[in-house]
């Protein structure tokens, strides 16, 4: 059985040498090719065999070796003239040689995934080096920023309840403000990488993913000074506003998975009315088949984030209190308030409670749905405000059917 664990190992190492290997000897590196990536591999399962039976000293032993050959090989193409600046296919081949190893100790699928990674972003050079070249001073400060909350300042936050109701958590609430801003950067990465011109479609998906709010007030504004782009701008409002639900979903995944298959059928029909909207919107005709993206800023400001988290706690003990004091009506009346300007908030809260067997996921949904409603309202009013005649009017019409489709699930969807 050994014989063959041995065999099985080294087959592996040797496909997922030539993977690799293949890569580099597409991109003329010649000092690993096709040929040496697959003997590294197995070097490293000869060398993780050894260890197991004779001492780990023979691993490091290889790595050593492996080592002194590539620096050998260097030093003979610097000799001949050759000169390639870079050590991407040098620290390849030490990454190979671990994934060897890795495999002799019951690590095959960690060690197939890395592979599968490291032959990834060899191949991705160029688009990796544009995206770099893209980011800014703003995006690398915020890129820091989340840095800050999610790897330093959220591990030294103690997890434990307190407060009334037993429902604030220190470490869970900064938890819950880098998922936030997470998946806001995710949204404003997409949205460099695609560039400021990316049709209304597609604007409105990324408006949705950074913050349907902003993305409202934002076109609204565009609407009144160019009114003839009024049909595009509506498009972009509905479908970010769509957006937001799957957002909601993706949420609930995250923080209660288990309580998922109870939310997504209405919540998930509400997403399914809304980008039925925006595709009859679409089918109607819009009078500009590109608009461009706004310029959006980081979404991971500091102060931004400090006061999510608090409007998080605020809308957790609400719910808290509303579910002990005032019943269900209270609990609506407090999703309603809460989804005004923002639905993360209500819906992480609730999605929490569930979690915490505070709060049962049927009336949870429909609180986030409440809440969703209200927020479509309070962007309603946003664009009747701010937002061209043209537009007003066909706002009205779009949220006015978002608004009745939510009504109808509210009422219909089985208990």
């Amino acid at each position: 059985m050994t014989e063959l664990n041995l065999i099985y190992q080294l087959v592996i190492a040797v496909a997922l040498g030539m993977l690799v290997g293949l890569q580099r000897e597409r991109a003329d590196k010649i000092v690993a090719g096709i040929r040496t990536f697959p003997i590294i591999g197995m070097l490293g399962v000869f060398c993780g065999a050894l260890g197991a039976t004779v001492g780990d000293w023979v691993i490091a032993a290889g790595l050593l070796a492996i080592a002194a050959l590539t620096v050998m090989a260097n030093v003979l193409r610097l000799e001949s003239g050759e000169h390639d600046p870079g050590m991407t296919t040098e620290v390849a081949i030490l990454v190979m040689y671990s994934i060897g190893v890795a495999l002799t100790r019951d690590l095959v699928l960690e060690a197939i995934m890395a592979t599968a990674a490291l032959a990834v972003l060899l191949h991705w050079k160029d688009p990796l080096h544009t995206f770099a070249e893209r980011i800014g001073a703003d995006e690398f400060g915020a890129l820091m920023r989340l840095v800050l909350i999610g790897l330093v300042v959220l591990p030294a936050l103690p997890n434990r309840d307190f407060g009334p109701f037993g429902v604030l958590n220190l470490f869970e609430i900064w938890l819950m403000v880098v998922l936030i801003v997470g998946i806001s950067m995710a949204g404003y990465v997409a949205f460099r990488l695609l560039g400021p011109r990316t049709g209304a479609i597609a604007a409105g998906l990324l408006g949705g993913l950074i913050s349907s709010t902003a993305t409202t007030v934002s076109y609204a504004r565009r609407s009144r000074s160019d009114s003839r782009r009024s049909s595009a701008a509506v498009l972009v409002v509905v479908l970010a506003s769509a957006i937001v639900f799957a957002r909601v979903l993706l949420e609930v995944a995250i923080v209660a998975p288990g309580d998922l298959g109870a939310t997504i059928g209405p919540l998930g029909a509400m997403l399914a009315a809304m980008l039925g909207i925006g595709a009859g919107l679409y089918a109607l005709g819009i009078s500009s088949s590109e608009l461009e993206v706004d310029d959006q800023e980081p979404p991971s400001d500091l102060k931004v984030a400090v006061i999510f988290g608090l409007l998080y706690a605020v809308v957790l003990l609400a719910v808290a209190f509303a579910d002990d004091r005032l019943g269900q009506q209270g609990l609506y009346a407090v999703a309603a308030i809460a989804g005004l300007t923002d639905l993360s908030a209500i819906t992480l809260s609730t999605a929490n409670l569930i979690h915490a067997d505070h709060l049962d996921v049927g009336t949870a949904w429909r609180m986030i749905l409440v809440a969703g409603m209200s927020n479509i309202v309070f962007k309603g009013g946003v664009v009747l405000v701010l937002g061209s005649r043209a537009m007003r009017g066909r706002i009205v019409l779009s949220f006015g059917a978002a608004l009745a489709a939510g009504g109808a699930i509210l009422l219909l969807w089985p208990a």
